[in-house]
């Protein structure tokens, strides 16, 4: 009976120091979490789609707690609105930024190309990429696959059946960039939506020279330079025989998408143009 009691005790004691150990080992290591995070992650839209460049939405809250600045710290998701709603809530101040949209820059395609191989292998854009050229022999253009739609949260980018190109749905994109990381050709990139999302940009990303890109791609760059020297704001430059526009110069003139002889520059969302009249045409022409 007395052995029974002592292993009893034995065991009682036992728990009582191990439980004031871990005690003190707690207070010693306990992490006091600053009660605003919860009050930032209510705020932010939950979407979790590592957009603003962390995990996720209680990442960001934490980043943005600690930091004390919303200026590289922002919600893609959520924009300007969240941003102002998180300053208010922090006494920070909001920095406001343009909108951004999701941009595919490839117009080849099924439509302005033509088939040189059949490709049957596993349907994944990064593992043809590694593989193959393309179907139409561009070494950079879109290869179809999908990668970009399957890692959309948001049903924002969809295959085009007819060009077997991405197509992006401005209302649903946010801009979360992961369609942008996923594209093993860098073909998708994130431009400013511009006034009234009007835009203009080059649809191409082939560095090939003139004659070889234009023969794989019917609207591939050729790097001419005709649409830089037409440009009065600086926003072209060629670079390994490609152009490019950049946004935050471009005044969406629109002379460079006249000047391009092959139709690789695109104007999105602007109104028709107005055909000449027959005496302006002549002038042109006289001129």
């Amino acid at each position: 009976m007395s052995i029974i009691i002592y292993s009893v005790l034995v065991l009682v004691l036992t728990g009582v120091i191990s439980a004031v150990i871990l005690y003190f080992v707690a207070q010693k290591f306990k992490v006091v979490e600053d009660p605003r995070i919860d009050l930032v992650v209510e705020k932010l839209p939950g979407a979790n789609c590592g957009g603003c460049g962390y995990a996720g939405c209680r990442s960001l809250a934490e980043a943005i707690v600690k930091a004390e600045s919303l200026e590289t710290l922002r919600c893609p998701v959520g924009g300007d609105k969240v941003s102002k709603e998180i300053a208010t809530l922090l006494g920070l101040e909001a920095v406001e930024a343009d909108p951004q949209v999701a941009v595919v820059r490839c117009n080849g395609g099924k439509i302005n190309t033509t088939s040189k191989v059949q490709y049957e292998g596993v349907q994944d854009c990064l593992y043809a990429h590694l593989n193959m050229s393309s179907e139409g022999g561009c070494p950079n253009g879109c290869l179809g696959l999908g990668n970009c739609v399957g890692v959309c949260a948001f049903d924002a980018i969809k295959i085009d059946p007819t060009s077997g190109l991405p197509v992006v749905d401005e209302e649903k994109c946010v801009a979360c960039g992961l369609c942008v990381k996923t594209c093993p050709r860098h073909i998708i990139e994130l431009r400013n939506k511009g006034i009234k999302n009007r835009r203009v940009f080059v649809s191409c990303v082939n560095t090939e020279k003139g004659a070889l890109a234009k023969k794989n791609c019917n609207v591939s760059c050729i790097g001419c330079g005709k649409c830089e020297k037409v440009c009065e704001f600086d926003a072209i430059k060629i670079e390994n025989n490609l152009a490019y526009i950049d946004f935050n110069k471009c005044r969406l003139c629109r002379k460079c998408v006249q000047e391009c002889p092959t139709g690789a520059i695109q104007e999105i969302n602007f109104p028709p143009r107005k055909e000449k009249s027959t005496i302006e045409q002549t002038q042109t022409i006289q001129n």
